[in-house]
């Protein structure tokens, strides 16, 4: 496999997560990705090879727990583990959509935590690794309908740059993407939000954009921290 790292992924069924299986099966990375839509998963694995599939629900604990322990088992390290999965179902707070700001915490905040203490002790141990967190262009700047969002994605890059003033052998890396097709907005299911979308969204950079950046910073010499990559669309005013 030459220089190709042992690399978990999770949301790796759609959208940026896809993209980044394709790049970096094409650099000799071996693949190990989590996500809930298994059938998606196996149909990349058939298609790609050197990809090991397994179910994950990133607010569980124990799905990220056995995605390392899978790792650790079958290849006997971690290179990167990239912290894709995420949801953004945006609303004005005032529609008390609770259930839908808990499940964004959960996912955008508790699954990159989850992520984080699954492989810490291995990377410490290794004295090597890189954790790669997605965030958002919403980590930078607030927009009405996003509250939540927006704050998930800042917590994102907090932790992201408390991990990396705590550690001087692992490295933390944050790609920031602007507006990216994927399927994140079909998820809203506030009106108003749904209309601000369109307009919101009419500019998208592709989402191997976004892979090509995460495959870049991975590239990077092991004493090379890259701390974040911001990626927009030239014709993007946001």
């Amino acid at each position: 496999m030459n220089n190709g790292k042992i690399i978990l992924l999770t949301g790796a069924s759609s959208g940026i997560g896809e993209a980044t299986v394709r790049r970096l099966v094409r650099d000799g990375h071996q693949l190990i990705l989590g996500a809930r839509r298994m059938d998606r998963l196996v149909a990349l694995s058939e298609e790609l090879g050197s990809i090991d599939c397994l179910p994950v629900d990133v607010t569980q604990e124990q799905d990220l727990r056995q995605m390392a322990m899978f790792a650790l088992s079958h290849y006997g390290r971690i290179d990167v583990l990239i912290n894709n999965a995420g949801v953004m179902p945006l609303s004005p707070l005032a529609a008390l959509k609770t259930e839908e700001w808990r499940q964004t915490i959960d996912v955008n905040i508790h699954g990159v935590l989850n992520g984080i203490a699954a492989v810490l002790p291995a990377m410490q141990q290794q004295g090597a690794g890189q954790i790669i967190n997605i965030a958002s262009i919403g980590a930078h700047v607030i927009y009405p309908l996003a509250a939540v969002y927006c704050a998930s994605k800042f917590a994102v890059r907090v932790i992201s740059d408390a991990l990396r003033q705590e550690t001087d052998c692992i490295r933390v890396t944050v790609i920031t993407p602007g507006t990216v097709e994927s399927e994140l907005a079909d998820h809203i299911t506030d009106e108003t939000a749904i209309e601000a979308m369109r307009d919101f969204r009419r500019i998208t950079l592709p989402a191997d954009a976004i892979a090509e950046a995460i495959a870049w910073s991975i590239a990077q010499p092991d004493s090379v921290d890259v701390s974040e990559i911001i990626v927009r669309h030239i014709k993007s005013p946001h």
